[in-house]
């Protein structure tokens, strides 16, 4: 259907209305032909630790939370450990993402958040400089390089999605909370 003859056609079928407006809205933002809008998409959640931006999968993030309002410390940790909070009665210890990674401790300013890892064992909640929200890739755009940083976070990075001049490392909530460096918090 062309034109505008197809938002008749489904007015009065609402949900598929929505599925042909989303498939011709990515369409569009690929700008690539309608047909090629198939195949397997990847979904991250955007977000920057110093002047570099990373992605982590979506399915590794419970949720995208600010910095709360009463963190207590916890005494004998490292100091990327900031200490915990209580998010709906479970206690959550936080992680300064940075620190961790050896460049110092993060400020948190109003634009700093918390991603709270979706992991079985080991709760953490990533403590990052600022979430620019989701960004959205094709298969065909990863790549498994893993591009030098700033932070020399390499070890725990996943691959990269590229498109055009643009990269994003992948970091793996995963390879870090299972890390023998993340699991050994009590200070030295």
């Amino acid at each position: 259907m062309e034109g505008a003859d197809w938002i008749r056609a489904l007015r009065e079928r609402p949900y598929e209305l929505l599925r042909e407006v989303d498939r011709r809205a990515r369409a569009a933002a690929q700008g690539s032909p309608e047909s090629d809008v198939s195949g397997a998409e990847w979904v991250g959640i955007a977000f920057r630790l110093g002047g570099e931006a990373f992605l982590m999968a979506r399915e590794e993030i419970r949720e995208v939370m600010g910095y709360p309002a009463a963190v207590t410390r916890v005494p004998g940790t490292r100091t990327w450990i900031r200490g915990l909070c209580n998010l709906r009665g479970q206690l959550l210890p936080l992680i300064d993402l940075r620190c961790f990674l050896g460049s110092g401790p993060a400020a948190v300013t109003r634009a700093s958040r918390v991603l709270v890892a979706n992991h079985r064992e080991i709760p953490a909640g990533l403590v990052v400089d600022e979430v620019m929200g989701f960004r959205r890739f094709h298969e065909n755009e990863f790549s498994a390089d893993l591009p030098p940083t700033l932070l020399r976070c390499e070890r725990y990075l996943a691959g990269t999605f590229k498109r055009g001049p643009e990269v994003w490392p992948v970091f793996s909530v995963r390879i870090l909370l299972e890390s023998p460096a993340f699991q050994q918090a009590a200070a030295s």
